[in-house]
């Protein structure tokens, strides 16, 4: 039960984390990741609000990989597209609402910092098993398809993302191409200290992290 608890914990702060660093990276305006990039291209179109795309999107691909692997769909995802959702609203609409920093200085310090938050906030929510990201299972369902490398598949799935950001739109730049290549060895730095902190504090061998789309 103690074990249990420490990983759901690792799991809630690493979702907050996360939040927190998508929410920071497009207030900077220099560039979000692809996915993000989408999100906010909606929502400047429809007028809702960027984490509810994260939740109509998310259960979309939760429904689309199932057909894919023609499998049950995995409805527990649905949790955590919903706490990132929620919490990037929390912070978009609540918190920074009327915060529009114009000097690039701070903007550049922001994206900076919001990509070490990411990473900090996906090493620490990979220590949990639990409700896999869709986007993770999107990626394996289009290797399973195309029967070629996970590589090859999440190219395929963050450039037609990239290219549908925009068309929308979306907050495409110069930080989009950084955080693309500098997540994946940030998430590899942070990882092995954070699950090395979590073995510390279990008792129990807990599960290996899985692997994650950023």
């Amino acid at each position: 039960m103690k074990n249990k608890m420490i990983i759901g914990l690792f799991y809630i702060i690493g979702l907050s984390f996360l939040a927190l660093g998508i929410s920071v990276m497009i207030l900077a305006d220099l560039g979000a990741g692809a996915w993000d990039a989408m999100y906010v291209g909606l929502s400047d179109h429809t007028g809702l609000s960027v984490g509810t795309w994260i939740l109509l999107i998310g259960i979309f691909l939760i429904l689309l990989n199932s057909l894919i692997l023609k499998k049950m769909p995995e409805f527990l995802s649905v949790i955590t597209i919903l706490i990132i959702g929620s919490l990037i609203d929390f912070w978009l609409i609540v918190v920074f609402a009327s915060f529009s920093p114009e000097d690039f200085t701070l903007r550049v310090l922001m994206f900076i910092g919001a990509i070490l938050i990411i990473a900090l906030g996906i090493s620490s929510y990979l220590q949990s098993n639990f409700a896999r990201n869709p986007m993770d299972t999107l990626m394996m369902a289009i290797q399973y398809r195309t029967g070629r490398s996970l590589a090859f598949s999440k190219t395929v799935m963050e450039v037609t993302v990239l290219i549908i950001a925009l068309l929308l739109g979306g907050p495409i730049g110069v930080g989009t191409f950084i955080v693309t290549f500098s997540i994946g060895p940030l998430i590899q730095l942070f990882i092995g200290p954070i699950t090395r902190f979590r073995t510390y504090l279990c008792t129990e061998k807990v599960g290996k992290p899985e692997a994650s789309n950023y």
